[in-house]
C-alpha cells in the first residue's frame, strides 16, 4: 500500500512540460509576439495595405485631369480618284473632315499622286470642367479612407483570430499536459495491479477499471493531439510563416478587472468601428457620385491652342496656328440624366439607411459581447472553486488510503474529478481572454 500511494504522490508531482528524450525544447511563443508577427506578415493585412496604396494613387491620378492635355495626331493619305476636286476643311480646328468643293478658283491638288500628310498637335485646358473633376476628386479621397477603414477591419479580424486561436491552443495544450500526466499515472497503477493481482492481494475488476480508464485517457491525447496540430497550423498561417514551424504557447494570466462601463463602450464603438466609419464614407461616397452626375448638366468649356502642319496639300496653307474656346453640350438627352440623377438619390437614401442599421447592428454586438463576457468571468470563478475543492478532495482521498480507510477506486475518482476540474479551469480561462478578446474589438480598439 506504500508503494502505491508513494507512485500516486510521484504522479501528481510530475512536471507538466516533460520533453521526449533526444528532443530539444520548442520555440515558446508569446501572445504579443503572435500578435504583432500576424500584422507584419499576414497576407490579408498586407492585400488591404496595398487595396490603401491604389486608392491614394488613384487620387495623384485624378488630380492629374486638371491640367492641360497635349495630343499628337498625324493623319497620311492619297488621292485614289482622278477627277479634278479641291480640299477645305479636314484640318483639326477647322472642319473634323475632309469636304470635296468644286471650286475652280482655289486650284486643282488632285494631280498630285504623293502622299498627302497632316500633323497636328493639341494643348486643351479644361475650363467648366474643374468643378467636376474637384468632385472627382474628393470622391477617390473618400475611397482611400473607406480603403483605411478596411484595413482597420482587417487588421482588427486577424488580432482577434490570432488570439482566438492563441487561447484555443493554450487550453488544448493544457488539457494535453493533464491528460499525459494522467496516463503516466494510470499506466503506474496498471503496472502494480498486475503485480497485485498475480499475489491475489486485488480484485480484477480493479485492474480492468484502471485499463478503461487508461484506454479512454490514450483516446483523448490523440484527439487533443490531431486539435492542437491543426490550431498552430492555423496560427502559423495567420502569422504569414510555414504552417509546420513548431512552437509552445506562454500560458495567460488570471483574469483582469472587469469592464463594467457598458455606455462607455457603445459610444466608444459608434465612435471607433470600422464598420460604421465605413458605413458612413459610403453614405459620403454616394453624395459625390450624386453630385458628379448633376454636374453633367454644365457644358464642357476648354481653351484650346493647336497647331497643324500639312505637306502635298497645296493650296493649303503649310503651317497653321489655332486658338479659341470650344464646348461640348449635349442639348438633348432624352431624359437620361434626370433618371440617372434620380437612380442616384435613391443610392444616397440606401447608403443612409445602410449606415444606421450598421449603427445599430453594432451596439447589439456589443451589448451582447458584455453579457458574455460578464458569463465568462462567472464561469472562471466558479471554475476555479470546483478546481480548489477538486484538488483538496483529492488530499483527503491520498490521505484516507494512507490510513487504510479510503479504497483505491475513491482515489482513482478524485484524481479523475481533479483532472476534469483543472481542464474545466483551462476552458473557463481561455474562455474568458477569448470573450475579453472579441469583446475589446466590439468597441473598436486595436490590441
Amino acid at each position: 500500500m506504500g508503494i502505491i500511494l508513494f507512485c500516486i504522490c510521484l504522479a501528481l508531482a510530475a512536471p507538466a512540460q516533460a520533453q521526449p528524450p533526444g528532443k530539444g525544447p520548442r520555440p515558446v511563443l508569446g501572445l504579443e509576439e503572435a500578435v504583432q508577427t500576424a500584422l507584419r506578415d499576414n497576407r490579408l493585412v498586407k492585400n488591404a495595405s496595398l487595396e490603401v496604396s491604389k486608392s491614394e494613387r488613384l487620387v495623384s491620378a485624378a488630380r492629374t485631369r486638371r491640367w492641360p492635355t497635349f495630343e499628337v495626331l498625324t493623319f497620311t493619305d492619297w488621292w485614289l480618284n482622278p477627277q479634278d476636286q479641291n480640299i477645305l476643311g479636314g484640318i483639326p480646328g477647322v472642319l473634323p473632315i475632309p469636304i470635296p468643293i468644286s471650286t475652280p478658283s482655289l486650284g486643282n491638288i488632285t494631280k498630285n499622286t504623293q502622299p498627302n500628310v497632316i500633323m497636328s498637335g493639341f494643348i486643351t485646358q479644361p475650363l467648366s470642367q474643374q468643378y467636376r473633376i474637384g468632385l472627382n476628386i474628393s470622391m477617390h479621397q473618400i475611397m482611400v479612407k473607406i480603403a483605411q477603414e478596411r484595413l482597420r477591419a482587417q487588421r482588427q479580424k486577424t488580432v482577434s483570430d490570432v488570439k482566438r486561436l492563441y487561447y484555443g491552443i493554450l487550453q488544448n495544450q493544457s488539457m494535453l499536459e493533464t491528460v499525459e500526466e494522467s496516463i503516466r499515472f494510470f499506466r503506474e497503477m496498471d503496472r502494480l495491479e498486475k503485480r497485485y493481482l498475480q499475489e491475489k492481494v486485488k480484485l480484477k475488476s480493479e485492474s480492468l477499471e484502471i485499463k478503461a480508464k487508461l484506454a479512454q485517457a490514450e483516446q483523448q491525447q490523440v484527439t487533443l493531439k490531431n486539435n492542437l496540430a491543426t490550431q498552430k497550423e492555423q496560427l502559423n498561417d495567420l502569422m504569414g510563416r510555414n504552417i509546420l514551424t513548431e512552437f509552445v504557447v506562454n500560458p495567460v494570466p488570471e483574469a483582469t478587472a472587469l469592464e463594467n462601463d457598458l455606455e462607455g463602450a457603445r459610444t466608444r464603438a459608434l465612435k471607433q468601428r470600422p464598420e460604421v466609419r465605413e458605413a458612413r464614407l459610403l453614405t459620403k461616397q454616394a453624395e459625390y457620385d450624386r453630385w458628379l452626375k448633376q454636374a453633367e448638366y454644365i457644358p464642357n468649356i476648354s481653351f484650346s491652342v493647336s497647331y497643324s502642319k500639312s505637306i502635298n496639300l497645296e493650296p493649303i496653307p503649310e503651317n497653321m496656328w489655332f486658338a479659341g474656346l470650344m464646348m461640348n453640350w449635349e442639348v438633348w438627352d432624352w431624359g437620361r440624366k434626370r433618371q440617372e440623377l434620380e437612380a442616384k438619390t435613391a443610392t444616397l437614401a440606401q447608403t443612409r439607411n445602410t449606415a444606421r442599421e450598421t449603427e445599430s447592428q453594432v451596439l447589439i454586438d456589443v451589448n451582447t459581447k458584455f453579457r458574455n463576457l460578464q458569463a465568462s468571468r462567472s464561469q472562471l470563478k466558479a471554475a476555479r472553486a470546483s478546481q480548489v475543492a477538486a484538488r483538496e478532495k483529492l488530499k483527503e482521498e491520498t490521505d484516507k488510503f494512507k490510513n487504510d480507510t479510503a479504497l483505491l477506486k475513491d482515489v482513482l475518482q478524485a484524481q479523475t474529478e481533479l483532472a476534469k476540474a483543472d481542464s474545466d479551469y483551462q476552458k473557463a480561462l481561455s474562455s474568458f481572454w477569448t470573450d475579453k478578446a472579441e469583446f475589446e474589438k466590439a468597441t473598436g480598439e486595436e490590441k
